[in-house]
């Protein structure tokens, strides 16, 4: 009975606040910003103005967060039947589905005209695509259809990688590529980690997540396959972006670590040791992106 009550109702403005923010699923933009500035920084050779990096980082803000809105409002009847997912804002009432639509689409237009006048149109139109793509594509397409919905859905988590890039020089290059495909390949194993734990969500919402179909040693096979993919990519980052010691230093352990912790999902592919690794993915992600902009920081004697 809470959710009707709160509709009706209408909470204080504090919780509403809240509940807005909520929408836009705050630890997932933070991740997205994580890898955005790093790849300023490596297309810089240096430190960006840090007007740039701060009207990117909202520009690039707001499209991840009108996208993540976008995403609760068409999965509102499923977030309901899952544990993981039953308290947002759309499934207790604190927001209105027509309030979630109105708050993402302005996020996500809001984005586009953002990065366009103080960033540059390409910035924009990438931002945008992902923003669709993740909508369009993964959300009312891939997801409920298609096992391999986060493997090709994750590319749009890549895009701000290329919209880092493309903000300091207007254009792409092969480096923002291999960081792109970096984030693409790291993005399936870190959520089929968190899917082994909540399998029996998804199969309860009738999601075909890799764990609720193909089972947990299947999906644990391929965290390792897609784990050694990632490793290697991380190093072709080396020769093709001139990086130098101390990134391949944390490229090798960050990824030895990675690839440690998925042989041992694979040894026994329980919620405990899916856990860990995804605890791991997400620091390794951060650490890793660190790498690139201290190493290009430090050869460049800022």
């Amino acid at each position: 009975m809470a959710a009707p009550i709160i509709g009706k109702l209408r909470a204080p403005r504090r919780v509403r606040a809240a509940a807005f923010v909520a929408l836009t699923k705050p630890r997932i933009v933070e991740l997205l910003l994580v890898t955005t500035v790093p790849s300023m920084v490596l297309a810089e050779q240096g430190l960006p103005s840090l007007w740039l990096i701060g009207t990117t980082v909202v520009g690039g803000s707001m499209a991840a967060g009108g996208a993540n809105a976008l995403n609760m409002y068409v999965d509102r009847d499923i977030d309901r039947l899952m544990h993981r997912t039953r308290n947002r804002p759309l499934v207790t009432g604190a927001v209105r589905p027509a309030e979630a639509i109105v708050f993402a689409v302005t996020l996500t237009a809001g984005s586009f005209v953002w990065l366009w006048a103080f960033v540059n149109l390409l910035s924009a139109a990438l931002a945008a695509a992902a923003a669709l793509f993740y909508v369009f594509v993964y959300s009312l397409w891939l997801k409920r259809t298609s096992i391999r919905n986060i493997v090709i859905g994750g590319a749009a988590g890549a895009v701000p990688t290329l919209v880092g890039w493309t903000a300091v020089t207007g254009s792409l290059d092969w480096p923002p590529v291999v960081l792109f495909a970096v984030i693409f390949y790291w993005t399936p194993p870190h959520f089929w980690a968190l899917a082994i734990r909540y399998r029996s969500d998804y199969e309860a919402a009738d999601v075909p997540m890799l764990p609720a179909v193909a089972g947990l040693r299947a999906t644990a096979r391929r965290i390792v396959a897609y784990t050694v993919a990632l490793w290697a990519l991380t190093l072709l980052l080396v020769p093709v972006a001139s990086m130098g010691v101390l990134y391949v230093v944390a490229a090798l352990v960050l990824g030895a670590g990675f690839l440690a912790l998925a042989v041992d999902v694979l040894r026994r592919p329980d919620p405990t040791r899916s856990m860990r690794l995804f605890g791991w993915s997400n620091a390794y992600i951060v650490a890793l992106f660190g790498a690139v902009a201290a190493d290009v920081l430090i050869r460049h004697g800022f």
